[in-house]
């Protein structure tokens, strides 16, 4: 199914029940006093995450949701029954904006997370409420209130663990063919890939983790040219960065750019889009290692790494042959067995000062 990452929705919470004005009246009871029971309440609108979605979809087709309006109140003191909630289900990764404030009102990250987006109206007063020692017959109730209205921009950002990044054709569909179960689209021209795509990678059993290959990025990208910058936000929850290099680039719109120039482009376009991916860990990948010769590969990757004076690891690599990939994807599960033991550790730790501090 093509990925649809961004939609936008009105959501409209359910009216409060009108409070209700009424009597007793029974028989061998005069004077019977108001006993006008409350509306009840309406019904509210929730977003809620599931993590078998991976799309937006369905929201091109249906783009107004409203919660039920709450029943109104009634004689012999008889509340009103509440409206019921509207649930909306959305992909897990899920990132709530208000339209109107542009403010972000939620981010939904782990399966079966809830977020409210829109509150139900207040029932209306019976007129039992306003009864006095001066109005012992009050012919008052109140309106329950309306529900609130908010229009929503959903936005979808992808919960990968690592992120390809690279110029159109610089081999990050097939680099994930290899690596991964994923089947993207691969092509010898520009584009080819025009949504993102996710891969399970799996080392060994029990050891395994996310990719995401997203469409290339070119000059501009964050500015809105090319397919990138949709799609930029994708690699923003990634905790590392595989940057993909044609290490022989074929003429682009007329002329070759070099490898070097390649990396400091893309770095560019990521500082002007969120200067924190730069600071997460980017290992360089330089692909196309089969077109030349090993000893001139093996050359050219140095004078590269050494142009752009790259202090994180670097790998030479042929996607289309699957050469070098394995050690790669070793390296990456290595790389996050640590994070999860740094955070096991941390974790023990403030427990373990917690309890201290308690004593």
């Amino acid at each position: 199914m093509k990925l649809v990452d961004e939609a936008e929705i009105t959501v409209t919470a359910g009216n409060g029940g009108n409070g209700c004005i009424a009597f007793r009246r029974e028989k061998f009871i005069p004077l019977g006093g108001p006993n006008g029971g409350d509306g009840g309440n309406g019904g509210d609108v929730w977003l809620q995450a599931d993590e078998n979605l991976n799309t937006l979809v369905d929201f091109r087709h249906e783009t107004r949701f409203k919660a039920q309006r709450g029943e109104n109140g009634m004689g012999s003191q008889m509340y009103g029954k509440a409206g019921d909630d509207r649930t909306i289900i959305v992909p897990v990764g899920t990132v709530v904006h208000n339209v109107d404030t542009d403010e972000v009102i939620g981010d939904l990250t782990e399966h079966g997370q809830r977020l409210l987006v829109a509150k139900g109206g207040q029932g209306g007063l019976g007129n039992m409420h306003f009864k006095s020692s001066v109005n012992r017959t009050p012919r008052r109730a109140t309106p329950g209130t309306e529900g609130e209205t908010r229009v929503l921009r959903l936005e979808l950002k992808l919960l990968a663990d690592v992120g390809l990044l690279g110029f159109p054709n610089a081999g990050k569909s097939t680099f994930i063919r290899a690596v991964s179960a994923a089947t993207p689209k691969v092509a010898d021209y520009p584009f080819t890939t025009l949504y993102p795509n996710l891969g399970v990678v799996s080392v060994e059993v029990g050891r395994s983790f996310v990719i995401a290959d997203i469409p290339g990025l070119i000059e501009g990208a964050a500015d809105g040219a090319g397919l990138g910058s949709l799609f930029l936000r994708h690699v923003q929850r990634t905790r590392l960065l595989l940057h993909l290099v044609d290490m022989a680039p074929m003429d682009y719109e007329g002329s070759a750019v070099s490898p070097a120039e390649q990396v400091r482009a893309i770095e560019h376009e990521l500082r002007k889009y969120d200067p924190a991916m730069l600071e997460k860990p980017r290992w360089l990948v330089l692909n196309k290692a089969d077109l030349m010769f090993e000893d001139e590969a093996r050359a050219a990757a140095e004078a590269i790494v050494a142009e752009l004076d790259w202090k994180e690891p670097w790998y030479i690599t042929s996607a289309l042959g699957r050469e070098g990939t394995r050690p790669i994807m070793l390296a990456v599960q290595a790389f996050f067995d640590r994070l999860r033991e740094d955070e096991l550790e941390a974790a023990a730790n403030e427990a373990a000062a917690s309890t201290n501090g308690d004593a």
